[in-house]
């Protein structure tokens, strides 16, 4: 068999001319081109599946809006992510995307044989958009289920949520957030199909080990009507007000992986209650944030730390200016020499020369916001 041409950076070679090996394999396998790589397959996919929608900004969604998955988390938290202010650490893609499998290829068939001799079955998802009546106004509520059992007529009986945690040791109860989840469910599909749903499961997978555990919810009007739905009604007054909410979220955990640590004052930053638009100094955004953030708010700048760390972007976007506050000089990012590590702050070249050591500073948000007649504030 005749060997085959090979492509390499535009030329068409033969097979016997590509050096091949370990070595030629591993060149070519890193975290970066795998980022590059997975960023770029998404993309592709959402056009080619008509929703080149999925790779713009997130649209803000309006005050009064609510989705199950969001109800009881931290306000401040949703105000950060809902007005797409720049996440300083990406999505936990890897956690979403083993628990959609654990639900698609464990759950669900293991739900369908354990119903099916009872004469009953099990639909992936069913869709809710509902209405409530609140101190707020009228508030709506849209979102997916997980798999729900029904009855030969489609008819909701067992709403179900599907979730995976590392370890199931611990796990003595559901979660509240998570029970308010599936609160929500449970009106939706009792409004939708006019059936009265006040029971459900929450189903708790184990990545370790790989087992269930599984908590029989009833529905409990008092925890609806004065947490659930009182939390949503302040999460939209807050909203309509265009307040940031306090930095008091109702789990303790929250804080620990939120991804606005630093823009909340929960950080190591000096900075505190911080609002949703531009990037914060000497912080080293990932670059999927930061093209988002980019596209959401065209009059952000990026600040010289992030220029560093994605050239292309500084390429395509103005750059904000380092500043000397001991002699209120100013300099482009590419007439500052950067060594050591990003958060290590450069030194004044003007103040050097006159024998003083002072360090340069990045601008705050509100100094690097480009108003719109182009030029940059002060």
């Amino acid at each position: 068999m005749e060997p085959q041409p090979h492509r390499r950076n535009g030329t068409l070679q033969s097979a016997t001319s590509v050096e091949t090996g370990p070595a030629t394999a591993l060149a070519g396998i890193d975290s970066r081109s795998f980022r590059v790589w997975r960023q770029t397959t998404e993309e592709r996919k959402n056009i080619e599946e008509g929703r080149a929608y999925y790779n713009d900004p997130r649209p803000v969604p309006p005050p009064e809006k609510h989705t199950p998955s969001s109800l009881l988390q931290c306000h401040r938290k949703l105000v950060y992510r809902k007005e797409n202010a720049p996440a300083e650490s990406e999505m936990a893609h890897g956690i979403l995307w083993v628990g959609s499998r654990f639900e698609e290829d464990v759950v669900l068939p293991y739900l369908r044989d354990a119903v099916a001799d009872d004469g009953l079955f099990v639909t992936n998802s069913l869709y809710v958009d509902f209405e409530l009546k609140s101190e707020a106004g009228d508030l709506n509520i849209k979102g997916s289920t997980d798999p729900v059992v029904v009855d030969a007529d489609g008819t909701p009986v067992l709403p179900t949520e599907v979730k995976t945690k590392r370890s199931l040791e611990y796990l003595d109860e559901p979660n509240e957030h998570h029970k308010a989840q599936l609160y929500a469910y449970m009106v939706g599909l009792s409004e939708k199909y006019d059936v009265d749903v006040k029971r459900g499961c929450l189903i708790y997978g184990g990545r370790d080990t790989f087992d269930l555990k599984v908590f029989d919810v009833e529905f409990d009007e008092e925890f609806w009507r004065d947490t659930v739905v009182e939390w949503a009604s302040t999460h939209t007054e807050y909203r309509l007000a265009d307040e940031l909410p306090p930095a008091d979220s109702r789990f303790g955990w929250e804080c620990d992986f939120c991804a606005y640590r630093e823009r909340c004052g929960k950080g190591e930053i000096p900075v505190a209650d911080r609002g949703q638009e531009g990037f914060l100094p000497f912080t080293e955004y990932p670059r999927p944030q930061v093209a988002e953030h980019l596209a959401a708010y065209s009059g952000v700048a990026l600040t010289p730390t992030l220029a560093r760390a994605y050239p292309e972007l500084a390429e395509q976007h103005t750059v904000a200016q380092w500043r000397c506050e001991t002699c209120d000089k100013r300099f482009d990012h590419t007439e500052v020499e950067l060594d050591g590590e990003a958060s290590e702050p450069p030194l004044c070249a003007v103040c050097a020369r006159d024998g003083r050591l002072a360090e340069l500073t990045e601008p705050w948000p509100s100094a690097h916001c480009i108003p719109s007649d182009g030029g940059e504030d002060s």
